[in-house]
């Protein structure tokens, strides 16, 4: 049996290879089942992603609750009209993102990565990255496995789950899944990943988890923008040499007692936070009433 404890002795398990070859092969021996299988439903997987970005940058999407749909296409808006500040990958990035948690919003079909409220972060990161660089889709599908290599890691160490751990537990753990795949993507060694997913973690630690009216989508979709954003920061720094002072591991065991330690109110609950703001009220009134 495979438990999955550390991000760095994946890296050290991995060697010169890439970490996704380990996990690929790891899964396969546990489930008793052909890697080319494994990897067969991974692709599945990836096309869902692919699909949900389709979907999701529709102009006419909206959400049950209203809270949500629509601001992919104005994004991609700005992105065709040349109006955007950080150059086309990132802004293709943002797209991604919102289109396929705005289609979360909207009950469409999405690959929980790792959860339904962090959906756009690694999808986003991904193909971004795989249209921008005319990366082969199997190498794009490769660095899932790389991802959820990190993200079984953190949800056995600490968490995946809002209702836990807080948003960090969430579009933090999503951050830093997608930030080692980039990382992979471009070349960098296992080394580099276990510093993107520190830095990537570090960078949103302590994040709380406020659903406005209790519904996943004000703020959650603007975090998945966010999410990749820190994503590609974190990627960035690693690929550049830039290391984290704190190892990985024991980064994701601060988060677990951060996590432990935010009150109720800031964990999914909309007790607190932006959803006990005047306007958060009003508007979870209007969409369920007195």
């Amino acid at each position: 049996m495979i438990f999955y404890r550390s991000v760095a002795e994946l890296a050290r398990q991995a060697g010169e290879k890439n970490i996704s070859d380990l996990v690929l092969a790891q899964q396969a021996a546990q489930l008793e089942r052909p890697a080319e299988d494994i990897y067969r439903e991974m692709a599945e997987s990836f096309t869902v992603m692919k699909q949900s970005v389709s979907d999701g940058v529709a102009k006419d999407i909206r959400s049950a609750s209203g809270l949500s749909g629509g601001n992919a296409w104005k994004m991609q808006r700005a992105l065709e009209g040349g109006l955007t500040l950080c150059g086309p990958i990132f802004a293709s990035a943002l797209v991604k993102a919102l289109a396929v948690s705005e289609l979360n919003a909207c009950m469409g079909r999405i690959v929980a990565a790792p959860t339904a409220g962090s959906c756009g972060i690694l999808p986003a990161a991904v193909l971004s990255l795989m249209e921008a660089r005319d990366i082969p889709e199997e190498k794009a599908v490769m660095s899932l496995f790389t991802a959820a290599g990190v993200g079984m890691v953190i949800a056995n160490n600490a968490s995946v789950s809002g209702a836990e751990g807080g948003c960090q537990a969430e579009c933090g753990s999503a951050s830093a899944m997608a930030a080692a795949a980039l990382v992979e993507m471009c070349g960098g060694t296992p080394d580099m990943v276990c510093h993107s997913v520190a830095i990537a973690l570090k960078n949103v630690l302590g994040l709380v988890c406020d659903p406005v009216a209790g519904l996943v989508e004000a703020p959650c979709v603007k975090r998945n923008a966010s999410g990749v954003a820190n994503a590609f920061t974190a990627a960035e720094l690693a690929l550049a040499g830039i290391e984290s002072v704190i190892p990985v591991d024991e980064v994701i065991l601060a988060m677990k007692r951060v996590g432990d330690a935010m009150p109720s109110s800031l964990k999914e609950t909309a007790e607190g936070g932006l959803a006990a703001t005047p306007t958060a009220a009003a508007l979870r009134r209007k969409i369920f009433g007195a």
